[in-house]
């Protein structure tokens, strides 16, 4: 190959700006200024893309200017400078030195595609440009509402000489001469000084160790690996203090936590018999699993040393046959980050909760996000000092959890945020996921001297240093100032190839141990995974040069994983890592020193015993005395007389309406939509039920992936907690948070016998105050109450005990998540089914001292089971903080039945923990006989509810529910009011046939980085009689790309169809979607297959999301070829919303024309799932008539009159003509937004209509 020079004496500029109608981000901001800051003399606002490059020659720069950087259709490109600004407030922003820039990244490494495998230097940066009289006051409060200086920080306008950083490499790390001689003040001292997490008494014992054991001065590297080690985050030192003495005061609501803790002191003496244990908040935490599991009741659990996650086996019934499963879940805390940070701090909280059961060989397929806030109403003035706005934290953390989620190809079940004004100290930001493997995969073997450590995955840099440790402290004023490093940022698409790397069975059984990179980065992943290890950091793969070995040892950049192997598996186990494009280095090997031992620069810079190590510090005693808790004032007959005082001025109406528009009960649709819901073809439960999308479900459930063939076994997974019970009394808070997770599971059509708990503790900085420490001590009292009564156990858990700011606590947080196996068949969704049902609450007694009584509850949880399993039941509701009012409204709105109430029910309003609401199949009550019932009422035709003689309509109570949080989460946007035109394009005579008559057509489905669908596509192909063919695309080096360009063009050669699956390629970076692709399919070869493919071959090409996208990108979309795009080209861009929109909507077919549509007819309507934030299809009136003309339309988004139409309910991004899928002129070509691969039996059982468009189907009989 031919070498050529390329120019890199200078850098290059280029500035990016959305057209008109295409500028949704700049009009966000402007409507967000106004409405926080009230500057309401912006006139206008304008937001540039800036990227900066060096090492890019000339041509390929242009090139790029006109197809990474920017589309011509919808961008206005400026080089080097912007004219015309003179008057105008201009300001730029740009991530901080050593923070991960996504977009920057994924540009330089499209680049790398067209640059002969040279990957440039990409910085980039956002211009704002902000007309209008703006005085300099306004204007530097907009810099400081915009710039959140933990991560980012205002950008010179300069253009730099170089990108290149002159980076001064260290040379070794400092040793701390006469640190063994500190006196206790000069402990103190360096404690301060060094911004330790860890107690004097700690430093002291790592003093006494190093003068008397290893007699010499540690090294700052040693003492930072051990603050690191030995944080609450990684050793749980609070949960693992000792309690020397117990107080409980006297009091009506006490003498069950007396009872409480002498059950559990019984339950030590039943477990321990003889052995010292120390009474700690861990023991009373796990005392109910050992218990448990002494008495021979937890079969199903996986035990281990290896603590990946909960892990329990499951029998997976899959086509008939019965396999052995593991499924594994977790949950992660990532409150600190999320608060000083709120993107990338919830998008690394999902990342960690991924990686927890991804070590263990499983694949994480769903997950729940339950988040704690202040009020997001809340204004800018009224922020506390030190803090962001609640707005921009809780919007803020959605975007990243979601963005995280949905690029890595995980369905998110379940999405709440939970209100509480004490959430002002700190966010509560929890994930929680769900996983399986077959068991035969996971391989757990004792690491032995001679074997290696291979770090697997993403590199490291300086973000996250001290993350471990920062999220043990307690937070000031001062935090968001002094925490940058202490931020990670999260890369889905890496991780999303770790996961796809251990799905490999080869490679998951030469795994013998595996942890992922969390808090402590390599000093605790790498150091915990063996108890003797020498680790090389020079071999530590670095995102740039300048980290000394302290910041290797303890960085916790994101996205990596520790693996142990044999060494004689090293080469075969890199190998297949690199066929996924993984980077895997041998970096560490086992010994027999009994030491951990840090190489940098051939110094041994750590060297610890593991025996010192694992003293995790010096054993931290306290006391406890749990206060008396509130007896005029509890949280049933408080809420009771606020009711009250409701009712004494306000009619049926609205009493309704207050409850429905609480922050805890109202609509969170437009939060939980920028959550991909159906990704992997398996949710069984959309998050909104019923013909209108609009009765939330109460928990989530999925089948168990199986790669290959069917299964209905699924599991569910729901939540529990209600900070106001915990407010009043952390133990009643605790024990109802469990009681309302398995309420939910059992509704959904669990078995309560068989759920397994998982808790997350959340609270405020203890010290050294019993009072304080009282409150975690009731709290998990109560979960063990609960859980000794339903004999159930939780097998798992976090606990984040921080959650102070200055004079301000959380609330007593105690969240369980329950979950539990069902077939799917069994599964039921809340909202009514039909009129005329009959509607029973069976409802469990609450006791004088505030808790139900679980006898029988238990017999209410067994009985809604059975009658579940005998389809007596139509709908369920396990009720809650809303109760009946809540129930009934939420179940009405889903299918628009109405409810007519029994007049003698009363208490609608007051919360009811530990009730179901049911809808019978039949009207026959024997089947209660012997049971705590109610009779409700009973559904009617009428959408309204009827209560004595008033009448309250569905749809004003609907729109007072979705009000309330409209501001924050919007699910409306300005649309087009003028028709549509439905499209009927019918092509005459018999459907297209290929000239090829192939048995078994070949289908290749290229995958890039970031794409998620290939599984759910290849199963739909497979399923539907073709063969299918997965590839991945390589780019870690020059060498990989050449080599996946040409595997690329074998792979059209002897293919027949081509997929370009969903996903995010490259993050849909830089700035817009499917560019990645559309690279890699410019490469002239590429390029060249494919018009023979099409031309020679008589080949299909079916694009679906981002593949339609990529179609587009590349003018196979509308044209039939790969050709240059220009202005008037048609294109697909982000949603008028401005959010992620997830959701099922109504399509119809509008055009039969394509070979890929011949088993529908023109006319025919399904219900698709759609997951997108670049969906709203763009053409000019000229365009779109050719198109309509020639019957390329072929499909269309309608409402339920079957028309197209510009409601945002059916129409979700605002495409042109509600077109959701177009042909190329022969019809060969197809590309949709909506995602046909996700069907299946009892998928998305809670929504209405046909699913299955048939397409795959089509595709392989075009060649039958």
């Amino acid at each position: 190959m031919l070498s050529v020079a390329i120019d890199t004496s200078y850098v290059k500029r280029v500035l990016v700006e959305k057209r008109e109608g295409f500028d949704i981000e700049s009009k966000a901001l402007k409507k967000d200024l106004i409405e926080s800051l009230h500057i309401n003399t912006i006139d206008n606002i304008r937001i540039l893309n800036r990227y900066d490059i060096e090492g890019i020659d000339g041509e390929v720069y242009l090139n790029a200017c006109k197809t990474i950087f920017s589309e011509p259709n919808i961008d206005i490109v400026y080089h080097e400078t912007l004219e015309n600004i003179s008057g105008e407030r201009v300001f730029a922003i740009e991530y901080l030195p050593g923070q991960y820039d996504q977009r920057g990244d994924w540009a330089a490494q499209c680049i790398q595609i067209v640059n002969q495998g040279i990957r440039p230097i990409v910085n980039t940066a956002k211009v704002y440009i902000l007309s209008g009289n703006i005085s300099n006051e306004d204007f530097e409060k907009i810099k400081a509402y915009c710039i959140n200086t933990v991560d980012s920080r205002e950008a010179s306008l300069e253009k730099p000489k170089s990108l290149k950083i002159e980076t001064k490499i260290p040379k070794k790390v400092e040793i701390l001469g006469g640190f063994i001689e500190l006196s206790l003040k000069g402990l103190e001292e360096f404690l301060s000084d060094n911004s330790l997490a860890m107690t004097i008494g700690d430093l002291e014992h790592i003093q006494n160790y190093f003068k008397n054991t290893e007699k010499r001065n540690p090294t700052i590297t040693e003492i930072k690996v051990l603050d690191t080690y030995w944080s609450d985050h990684c050793r749980h030192t609070t949960f693992m203090t000792q309690i020397e003495n117990v107080e409980i005061e006297d009091g009506q609501y006490n003498e069950i936590i007396k009872e409480a803790y002498n059950m559990y002191l019984d339950s030590r003496k039943n477990i321990y018999v003889d052995k010292q244990k120390d009474i700690c908040l861990m023991d009373i935490a796990t005392i109910a699993m050992k218990e448990l599991r002494k008495k021979g009741k937890l079969e199903d659990l996986d035990l281990s040393e290896e603590i990946n996650a909960c892990s329990i086996n499951v029998d997976v019934n899959i086509d008939g046959k019965i396999e052995k499963y593991l499924v594994m879940f977790k949950n992660e805390t990532h409150n600190h980050p999320t608060e000083i940070e709120p993107f990338g701090g919830a998008a690394t909280c999902l990342g960690g909760a991924i990686r927890d059961p991804l070590s263990g060989r499983s694949y994480v397929y769903q997950a729940m996000r339950v988040t704690g806030s202040a009020d997001p109403r809340t204004s800018v003035k009224d922020t506390l000092p030190g803090k962001l706005t609640q707005k921009k934290i809780t919007t803020g953390a959605a975007n990243g959890y979601s963005s995280y989620g949905n690029q890595i190809g995980l369905a998110t079940g379940q999405v709440v945020e939970v209100y509480d004004e004490d959430f002002v100290a700190k966010r509560m930001e929890v994930g929680a996921v769900i996983a399986a493997a077959p068991k035969e995969n996971v391989v757990r073997e004792m690491p032995k001297p001679g074997d290696i450590v291979v770090l697997l995955g993403g590199k490291t840099g300086r973000d996250g240093c001290g993350g471990a440790t920062g999220s043990s402290k307690e937070h000031s004023e001062e935090s968001i100032l002094t925490c940058s490093a202490e931020v990670q940022k999260g890369d889905a698409p890496n991780e999303r190839k770790i996961q796809r790397f251990f799905r490999n069975k080869e490679v998951a059984q030469m795994i013998k141990r595996c942890n992922d990179f969390g808090a402590g980065g390599v000093c605790v992943a790498i150091g915990e995974i063996a108890d003797s290890l020498d680790i090389n950091l020079n071999l530590v793969p670095k995102k740039y040069d300048g980290l000394d070995g302290t910041e290797i040892a303890i960085s916790e950049s994101q996205e990596r994983m520790a693996v142990v192997i044999n060494n004689d598996n090293k080469y075969k186990f890199i190998e297949l890592a690199k066929e996924e494009s993984l980077e895997a280095t041998h970096v560490a090997t086992v010994t027999d020193s009994g030491y951990m031992r840090m190489f940098w620069n051939d110094t041994p810079i750590v060297n610890i015993s593991r025996e010192f190590l694992e003293t995790n510090g010096i054993k931290q005693k306290t006391n406890v005395h749990i206060a008396k808790v509130n007896e005029e004032n509890t949280f049933f007959n408080t809420l009771n007389k606020e009711l009250e005082e409701v009712a004494l001025t306000a009619d049926l109406k609205e009493r309704f309406i207050n409850v429905l528009s609480d922050l805890n009960v109202c609509s969170q649709k437009g939060l939980v939509e920028k959550f991909d819901s159906s990704i992997g073809a398996s949710t069984v439960l959309m998050p909104f039920g019923g013909k209108y999308q609009a009765t939330p479900t109460q928990g989530m459930v999925s089948k168990i992936p199986v790669l290959n063939g069917e299964t209905n076994t699924s599991t569910i997974m729901t939540y529990g907690y209600n900070p106001k019970i915990g407010k009043w009394s952390p133990f009643h808070g605790a024990l109802y948070a469990v009681v309302e997770s398995v309420c939910k599971v059992v509704s959904i059509g669990g078995n309560y016998e068989n759920i397994r708990l998982t808790f997350q503790e959340y609270f405020e900085k203890l010290g050294d105050n019993p009072i304080r420490w009282g409150k975690p001590f009731a709290a998990l009292l109560g979960a063990y109450y609960a859980q000794n009564k339903l004999q159930i156990p939780a097998i798992g858990g976090k606990d984040s005990m921080s959650g102070t700011f200055k004079d301000i606590d959380v609330p007593p947080t105690l969240v369980s998540f329950a979950v539990d196996t069902v077939d799917a068949e069994n599964v039921i969704s809340p909202e009514f089914k039909k009129s005329n049902s009959q509607v029973v609450m069976l409802y469990t007694d609450k006791l004088d001292n505030g808790i139900i009584d679980f006898d029988n509850l238990k017999k209410n949880l067994s009985k809604v089971n059975e009658l579940i399993h005998n389809n007596q039941v139509l709908s369920t509701y396990a009720l809650g903080y809303g109760g009946i009012c809540e129930a009934i409204s939420k179940m009405a709105f889903g299918n628009k039945i109405g409810f007519e109430l029994n007049n003698e029910i009363q208490n609608l309003f007051v919360p009811a923990y530990g009730s179901i609401v049911l809808e019978l199949t039949e009207n026959d009550l024997s089947m209660l006989d012997g049971y705590n019932y109610k009779v409700l009422g009973k559904t009617i035709s009428e959408e309204v509810i009827k209560i004595n003689e008033e009448e309250i309509f569905l749809e004003d109570i609907y729109n007072e529910y979705c009000g309330v949080l409209e501001s924050i989460f919007p699910t409306k946007s300005i649309e087009l009011k003028k028709k549509i035109e439905t499209i009927n394009y019918i092509s005459q005579g018999k459907a297209k046939k290929s000239s090829i008559t192939i048995a078994k057509p070949r289908v290749f489905i290229p995958t890039f980085p970031g794409t998620n669908c290939e599984y759910d596509l290849s199963k739909s192909f497979e399923n539907a009689g073709a063969k299918s063919s997965i590839k991945v695309f390589r780019n870690l080096t020059h060498k990989d790309i050449e080599e996946s360009i040409e595997s690329i063009v074998k792979e059209v050669r002897k293919s027949q169809i081509i997929m370009l699956p969903g996903g995010f390629s490259a993050g849909d970076e830089p700035d817009g979607s499917g560019k990645f692709i559309a690279t890699v399919f410019r490469n002239p070869k590429v390029a060249e297959a494919v018009n023979e493919f099409l031309t020679k071959q008589d080949g299909l090409m079916l694009g679906i999301c981002n593949g339609f996208q990529a179609l587009i990108k590349l003018g196979l979309l509308p044209f039939g070829e790969i050709r240059d795009i220009d202005e008037d080209a048609p294109t697909l861009t982000y949603n008028n919303i401005g959010r992620h929109q997830s959701k099922v909507v109504r399509t119809r077919i509008a055009s039969n024309k394509s070979p890929w549509l011949a088993n529908n007819e023109v006319g025919d309507i399904h219900s698709i799932a759609i997951s997108h934030g670049e969906g709203r299809f763009v053409a000019n009136e000229d365009v779109m008539k050719e198109l309509i003309a020639n019957g390329q339309i072929a499909t269309q988004y309608v409402d339920f009159n079957d028309e197209a139409t510009y409601d945002i309910d059916f129409n979700p991004n605002g495409s042109f003509y509600g077109v959701e899928g177009i042909t190329s002129l022969d019809g060969r070509i197809f590309g949709k937004m909506g995602h046909s691969e996700r069907i299946g039996n009892n998928v998305m059982k809670n929504i209405l209509g046909e699913k299955n468009q048939k397409i795959f189907e089509s595709g392989v009989n075009y060649f039958k």
